[in-house]
């Protein structure tokens, strides 16, 4: 029988700092996501002033972006199957270097719409290449925490959108005003996002590629290396190897299922249920809550000037909470904690529902007094704390980890592209059924896809904890094997 040598807990924590620092590394994609898609919030109405432009085109320059994420997400994943995962986050981390200068020159709204499109093509491939990367290099027992760091990389990156952009205007006396060399404040909050960016395109030239990658390009010797340093004495390296290149080469055999096309309108059923867990955690309403937060915190009595404070609280919960996911997703699974959220949200938006019906005004200008605007203001917070800690992080783990090796980075890219169009969907038709119907009836239809979400998980999503990524079913239906299984047997009925 053989002994684990006395210095294997100490090299298996090596391993895992190891992986836990790559990790990390790769989340910085995370941060510049959040950034650079808030970081616009605090120059919106700086941007309509300075080019007279009308709100539906003010409108338009934000939400753009979206749209070139969603291009991104799609692009991003299929790039990385043909250049590697490092190369793709160098290609995001270039573009949003040179879309911050860009958009902080901007000399009209026709060109910034343009920078701001070619940011979010970055965020978009931030998006899908930072939870691929973070699943192929992870250990299966801590791979659910090393996922949910995307997220909290996010959330961090909103605040601190929201408070360099409060630092700027405050310090210019508003973000309109002129600040150093001549520059408006708003121009600076753009520009401020070259630091990280930096740091990215840095990292990405710095990290090891995904042992996946390099192992469907013949580069065993250079897989192994990135093996051995993440997992650690307890696992077999060359078996994980043997296990990865089986897999390929039975990709190649079989070359068709090399694909994302299916029997299911076009598309494997897996890659749907990608599509759609990408679209509930948009449909739920999230977005709504952090870009119009203002009109709810106005509508219970606080003042305009009062939003980057109530702004900040929800960025600062949404943060705290992602904690939550971080510790648990490993030991609960992912399955019980996208339920458990799905429950939540649907009750806190119903309630939020309701209590929008006792509103008075319309549109925008509206008021809640007394107990129900307490009741809307508290289930507005525990509704992020719901998302924050189950659906914001939980999705993007399993978006990481569900599909087959074969179609990881394509597939993610489809599912990604999908929910930056579902956040453009949402964003887009809050304001219009905010002032046909009141607040009550978009937060009704948003508590109706929540409890769909519900459903949609409870059949049609597998456990994913603990499975190797080698293991990962090739159908939305069939039980992923145990994490014990051995290659060329199945664990499904």
């Amino acid at each position: 029988m053989s002994t684990i040598p006395q210095s294997a807990p100490s090299s298996r924590r090596s391993a895992h700092r190891r992986a836990l620092v790559l990790a990390v590394a790769a989340a910085v994609g995370g941060f510049l996501f959040g950034f650079d898609s808030s970081v616009i919030n605090g120059a919106v109405d700086a941007i309509e002033g300075q080019f007279a432009l009308s709100s539906t085109v003010t409108g338009l320059v934000v939400a753009v972006a979206l749209l070139g994420c969603a291009l991104g997400a799609w692009a991003g994943g299929r790039l990385a199957d043909r250049w590697g995962r490092t190369r793709v986050m160098l290609l995001g981390g270039v573009l949003f270097f040179v879309s911050s200068i860009l958009s902080a020159v901007a000399w009209s709204a026709a060109d910034l719409a343009l920078w701001r499109f070619m940011a979010g093509v970055g965020i978009g491939i931030a998006s899908v290449i930072a939870p691929a990367y973070i699943a192929e290099i992870a250990p299966a027992a801590m791979r659910g925490r090393l996922g949910s760091l995307q997220q909290l990389a996010i959330t961090v990156g909103i605040f601190a959108a929201l408070l360099s952009d409060q630092l700027l205007a405050t310090g210019a006396g508003g973000a309109a005003e002129d600040l150093w060399l001549g520059w408006e404040a708003w121009r600076w909050m753009f520009l401020v996002a070259v630091v990280p960016a930096a740091v990215y395109t840095g990292l990405a030239l710095r990290i090891p590629e995904s042992p996946r990658y390099l192992v469907s390009q013949g580069k065993l010797g250079e897989a192994r290396a990135v093996l051995a340093s993440v997992l650690g004495p307890d696992e077999d390296v060359d078996d994980r190897l043997a296990r990865i290149r089986s897999s390929i080469e039975a990709d190649e055999a079989n070359a068709r299922h090399g694909t994302l096309r299916g029997t299911a309108l076009g598309l494997k059923p897996i890659v749907w249920v990608g599509i759609l867990l990408s679209v509930f955690q948009q449909f739920v309403g999230i977005n709504v809550i952090f870009y119009y937060s203002t009109t709810l915190w106005q509508a219970v009595g606080f003042e305009e000037s009062q939003a980057f404070a109530v702004s900040t609280i929800t960025a600062v919960t949404n943060v705290a909470v992602t904690f939550i996911a971080i510790a648990l997703v490993d030991r609960v699974g992912r399955k019980a904690l996208l339920l458990t959220g799905s429950a939540g949200m649907t009750v806190m938006l119903a309630v939020m529902a309701l209590a929008f019906t006792q509103a008075s005004g319309s549109g925008q200008d509206i008021h809640l007094d007394g107990l129900w605007g307490t009741l809307a203001l508290a289930a507005a917070n525990l509704y992020v704390v719901f998302f924050g800690a189950t659906w914001g992080p939980v999705v993007w783990v399993l978006l990481g980890e569900m599909f087959p090796n074969r179609i990881r980075a394509a597939a993610l890219g489809v599912a990604a592209a999908a929910q930056w169009l579902a956040n453009f969907a949402i964003t887009l038709t809050f304001p219009p059924l905010l002032s046909a119907f009141g607040a009550s009836i978009p937060y009704l239809m948003y508590a109706f896809f929540a409890a769909c979400s519900f459903v949609f998980v409870l059949t049609r999503v597998r456990e994913t904890k603990g499975v190797e990524l080698e293991d990962m079913p090739e159908a939305a239906g069939r039980r992923p094997a145990r994490p014990d299984a051995r290659p060329g047997y199945s664990s499904s009925p």
